[in-house]
């Protein structure tokens, strides 16, 4: 992966809940019915792939309330803080790059630095029932990419050996009905919703902004040679952590998949939504999603988190 660091490009309204094949549902309401309990089933997976020497992605699930609970990483245990005690659940998965070891430090330190301001938070915010509450969570999650943007440049800085080290990050924790989403880089969220695919995520490459303006066709992305370099990234000291923020509302039944690239060049849209609408549990979906990745060549690491939601 590669960070743009030439003149910047236009890009979305960072406002805009979501870039293409949004569900109706997609709505400035906050709140969810109280009586709704969200029962959500959940998995994470990832593998360093055929020809990468090492695993530069990491992601971490996690089951939070009045406590949080590690539930799956591939984080080092030192680096997984287990806080045992309304109840979420948050998926995570980063994409590191900066060659050698650099990738796999950003992403693992993007990751546990989360982590840390998270439970360093003395107030943590579990209902969403008023618009105020809403728009805090969304200030703070901005802050928080932010200060891990800071901590990946002070590595960097600190490790001459570390220099051009970032990664990408996409998060999405829901309480009970509500969704959030936040987004820096091309590790993308998908949302499964009555056999159809909605991509909940606009990566941030180069290639994507030239389809963004109108200057090649959206098709054509796909297989641009700019496709994997990055106009937005964490741990850029050329530019501000910008995250992309969006807010939904679930649905019984819905299934949302985090994933980076190493999954998206290997495995089609078409392949993706029928492993998602076919697999009895997330981590079937999980497994299936990597093998096919692998099968196709496994070029890059492939990492996938999964949620599925049911409500009563």
């Amino acid at each position: 992966m590669i960070l743009w660091t030439g003149s910047q490009m236009s890009a979305p309204d960072e406002n805009d809940t979501v870039d293409m094949d949004t569900p109706a549902v997609v709505a400035s309401e906050c709140a969810a019915p109280s009586a709704d309990v969200a029962h959500v089933d959940v998995a994470g997976l990832t593998d360093r792939g055929h020809r990468r020497p090492n695993n530069e992605d990491h992601f971490l699930i996690a089951r939070f309330g009045r406590f949080l609970e590690t539930l799956d990483t591939n984080l080092p245990r030192p680096d997984a803080r287990f806080c045992e005690g309304e109840t979420g659940y948050a998926l995570l998965v980063a994409d590191g790059m900066g060659g050698h070891a650099g990738g796999e430090i950003a992403s693992g330190l993007a990751i546990s630095t989360l982590l840390d301001l998270v439970l360093a938070t003395p107030d943590w915010i579990l209902r969403l029932d008023e618009d105020t509450l809403m728009q805090e969570v969304l200030r703070r999650t901005k802050e928080r990419l932010a200060q891990i943007n800071a901590a990946l440049m002070d590595q960097a800085r600190a490790d001459p050996d570390l220099k051009g080290l970032g990664t990408t990050l996409t998060l999405a924790w829901n309480l009970r009905r509500n969704l959030i989403v936040a987004h820096v880089g091309d590790s993308r969220a998908y949302l499964c919703r009555r056999n159809q695919l909605h991509l909940l995520t606009h990566d941030h490459t180069f290639a994507q902004s030239l389809a963004d303006q109108g200057l090649i066709a959206q098709p054509d992305v796909v297989l641009h040679r700019l496709r994997h370099v990055l106009t937005r990234v964490l741990g850029d000291a050329a530019a501000a952590a910008d995250p992309d923020l969006h807010t939904l509302l679930l649905e019984d039944g819905d299934r949302l998949l985090l994933c980076t690239d190493g999954l998206t060049e290997m495995v089609d849209e078409d392949l993706i939504l029928a492993t998602l609408v076919g697999a009895e549990n997330s981590e079937a979906v999980c497994r299936r999603l990597v093998e096919q990745a692998l099968r196709a060549g496994g070029k890059d690491n492939v990492t996938v988190a999964v949620a599925g939601y049911r409500f009563s």
